[in-house]
């Protein structure tokens, strides 16, 4: 056999990795160049779709199911493609990046499934895209284990019949790969992510009982998941496996495709698994699309839109009709609570908060539901155990009694709650010590005992700039201004100084972190997203 043609892809201003020569193979890189050629021009008009919408969000401040797949919508006799054995059972997921310690503790942790993260959990320096790949063809091959250099604390795997399936997550379609280039253009980083995993290990998966499985981020509409299924079927047919190996679970995590779950599931039919409830990002998509929709879009403190607010409790069960309906899981959202090793009252309130948050979502239908750290596997398993017993899953209950309108998913107003004053400190405290950690090369962060991703840092940034241009005053008299967010990033960054002292402040990133949370929550031109600017400043 011929050697393959050299790669068109150039590795731009990347410093030689470690091992990078068994992920960025010619044969490998050759695929990924394939993709970004057949399909980056779709991803562009798509990218140039979601501005259009947005533009007439704005000018309606409304939105309503599609009426040109109405039609799908009433179909009541297709259902997506029958589930492979490895994720008929998913009641508990944990998530976390792929650097080498968490993706031994992730499969280890006894959750049925690790969301192996490339996305919002990871920052995309050059090391974590390329290393993370390597981890987990080390976990697949079972060579991977981990000391850990300041404990001496040794990891290894169980054996495979213990370990978690892997639903892989890849960028969202906006995030360009600056250091692979095709003719002097950025490759999508979504491509990058998935091309790399797909062409090293999905028929590595087949061999193990397993398969290429994928968690889907950011999607807006209907038309990006036709994308991603043209995606899989190209990619499974250069490799050679069959057409429906692949599995995707859609994150309904933006308010538009809250409108088109029913179609998101329709477009990626033989490779749909289901779809999956991301609160952190929805809230962001809310202030995103009705950014200038007056006060009654205006959401309270981050921490007051809980899920039992009206219009999360409509989305929520919506998602669950729609995937029983058609044979597909729905997963519930995120427990961020990281125990603390100190206070044992602060573990006892929050493991409560955790387990009657999981178990309302298994008694609403949900077949499964996330956790950020493996001590909350077993409350969440408990939870699911009661009401699945021996079953894998409770897509057979298809909740007929839910009844949502399009008018229920944006009643924002409906919650009672309002912005305060601690909720500005707040959002300006985790929008610092995130975007810092992130400058970092870090992307899942433990603040204030939660796990906190970039999803954080938007909803975050977003409240800020929302509750400024909206003119909020709060509780205590004072209005939010573009000066009042400025006092009390001061405060935050002397508070910070003080705190951790003045040799480890000059070691991070805090006033450039500063400045960036200031930039997006400020400009007038609101970012789409907080990661666009972030990636710019970060090395590596």
């Amino acid at each position: 056999m011929s050697a393959p043609a050299p790669s068109p892809l150039a590795i731009v201003d990347a410093e030689p990795l470690p091992r990078q020569e068994e992920v960025l193979t010619e044969a490998a890189l050759a695929f990924v160049a394939e993709l970004h050629r057949r399909f980056t021009p779709r991803r562009d008009e798509l990218l140039a779709r979601r501005a259009e919408r947005r533009a007439e969000i704005a000018r309606t401040s409304t939105l309503d199911f599609l009426p040109e797949t109405a039609a799908i919508r009433a179909d009541d006799s297709w259902t997506v493609g029958p589930c492979p054995p490895a994720l008929q059972d998913r009641r508990v997921e944990i998530t976390g990046p792929t650097d080498r310690k968490m993706t031994i503790n992730a499969l280890n942790s006894g959750a049925k499934v690790w969301l192996a993260d490339f996305e919002d959990a990871s920052a995309p320096t050059w090391e974590n895209v390329v290393l993370g790949q390597i981890n987990l063809i080390d976990a697949y091959t079972r060579n991977i284990d981990f000391t850990d250099p300041k404990s001496g604390k040794s990891y290894a795997l169980r054996a495979n019949d213990e370990l978690a399936t892997v639903v892989m997550r890849p960028r969202g379609w906006h995030l360009n790969e600056r250091h692979l280039q095709f003719d002097g253009e950025q490759v999508p980083g979504a491509l990058v992510d998935f091309g790399l995993y797909f062409f090293h290990n999905a028929q590595r998966l087949l061999d193990l009982g397993k398969g290429p499985y994928f968690y889907l981020p950011k999607t807006e509409s209907h038309l990006e998941a036709r994308l991603w299924n043209e995606v899989f079927v190209f990619a499974q047919d250069y490799v050679g496996i069959p057409q429906g190996t692949v599995r995707a679970t859609v994150l309904i995590e933006t308010i538009t495709a809250a409108y088109e779950m029913e179609e998101i599931l329709y477009e990626l039919r033989d490779h749909a698994a289901g779809l999956n409830a991301g609160r952190w990002d929805y809230l962001f998509s809310i202030v995103k699309n009705f950014r200038d929709g007056g006060t009654k879009f205006v959401l309270p403190d981050r921490n007051a839109v809980t899920m039992t607010a009206p219009f999360m409790r409509a989305y929520t069960e919506l998602l669950v009709r729609t995937c029983h309906k058609r044979g597909a899981h729905a997963i519930g959202g995120m427990a961020a609570f990281i125990p603390s090793r100190r206070d044992a009252e602060v573990n006892k309130v929050a493991f409560e908060k955790v387990r009657a948050d999981k178990d309302r979502e298994a008694g609403d239908g949900f077949d499964g539901s996330w956790v950020a750290h493996p001590d909350l596997v077993p409350i969440a398993m408990e939870s699911f155990d009661k009401v699945l017993g021996d079953r894998p899953n409770q897509k057979d209950r298809l909740r007929e009694d839910v009844s949502v309108q399009a008018a229920d998913l944006i009643a924002i107003d409906s919650l009672e709650a309002k912005p305060t004053y601690p909720g500005l400190v707040n959002a300006v405290q985790v929008g610092i010590r995130y975007i810092e950690a992130w400058l970092r090369g870090l992307g899942a962060v433990a603040i204030f005992n939660l796990m906190e991703d970039a999803a954080t840092a938007e909803i975050s940034r977003s409240q800020i700039w929302q509750w400024i241009n909206a003119g909020v005053e709060f509780e205590n008299g004072e209005h939010a201004t573009p000066e009042l967010a400025r006092k009390v990033a001061a405060e935050e960054l002397a508070n910070i100084r003080a705190e951790i002292g003045e040799e480890a402040f000059a070691a991070g990133h805090w006033q450039q972190a500063h400045d960036l949370l200031l930039e997006v929550s400020l400009d007038e031109n609101y970012a789409d997203f907080l990661t666009l600017p972030a990636y710019e400043q970060l090395k590596g």
